[in-house]
């Protein structure tokens, strides 16, 4: 059976890895050197409506109230592929992870999980996930316990984080698995709080991407799709740099 891989990685030409010199031009600032955006919502993610008695709620725990630096923070980023929208009516087929600090790609997870029911043919059409693919692979009560260690003690980010997110508490509950209490960044989010109108048409990950100049674009699998996140909030975070914001609660206040 095939398990889930840890990959460490040490080369400075990681996917993920920015410098400076990738970023855009930025046009002509706002507020603390933003351009001018709406107005802001909250850097972590509202309560999830309806979540289950006894169950964690993934999106409990808003970033912006952590003290650290932007700099001195270790992110893991993660994305999974499913077999449909929500998670009471579909499972888990990929969860796919990187772990990024001070700027560079230090590790990567990956693993197919095998969801216990057939891939509808549109899924599989969108991600090319096959049942054949998924049929020796571990079930998500093998291979969520890898991911939480390797994701444990980061801050747990996500491109529309209330999906993924959503997805993998879930799973916790249904295995009876305690949800760690990760501080959550949704980089739709923040986008939208760092990035003007002007300069991008809307925050779905391959508009980002190609903002971002990524070198690894989104393809509806998990790993590409994290390492894609990684890139984006890499670029972000060095707009908020070059804006001289040092945290989170300084942006919220901006």
């Amino acid at each position: 059976m095939a398990g889930p891989t840890v990959k460490r990685v040490t080369t400075n030409d990681a996917p993920g890895a920015a410098t400076a010199a990738d970023a855009p031009p930025r046009p002509a600032p706002g507020p603390l050197g933003l351009p001018p955006r709406p107005a802001p919502g909250p850097l972590g993610l509202p309560p999830r409506a309806g979540a289950p008695s006894g169950q964690a709620d993934a999106t409990e725990w808003p970033l912006a109230g952590l003290p650290q630096p932007l700099a001195e923070l270790d992110f893991v980023i993660v994305d999974v592929e499913t077999t449909g929208w929500v998670p009471e009516e579909a499972g888990i087929t990929e969860i796919g992870a990187v772990l990024v600090s001070r700027g560079q790609v230090q590790a990567e997870f990956s693993t197919l999980v095998n969801p216990g029911s057939a891939i509808p043919a549109d899924i599989t059409a969108l991600t090319g996930i096959t049942d054949a693919m998924v049929s020796q692979a571990p079930a998500i009560g093998a291979a969520l316990p890898r991911f939480l260690a390797f994701a444990r003690g980061y801050v747990l980010t996500a491109h529309n984080a209330a999906f993924d997110i959503g997805f993998l508490s879930a799973a916790c509950g249904t295995c009876g698995v305690p949800w760690p209490a990760f501080p959550v960044l949704d980089t739709v989010t923040l986008a939208r709080l760092v990035l003007g109108a002007d300069e991008v048409p809307d925050c779905k990950l391959g508009t980002l991407a190609r903002f971002f100049r990524a070198r690894t674009l989104p393809c509806h699998r998990a790993l590409p799709d994290a390492m894609a996140t990684a890139e984006v909030l890499q670029g972000l975070l060095r707009r908020l740099a070059v804006a001289g914001v040092g945290t989170l609660a300084e942006l919220r206040a901006s």
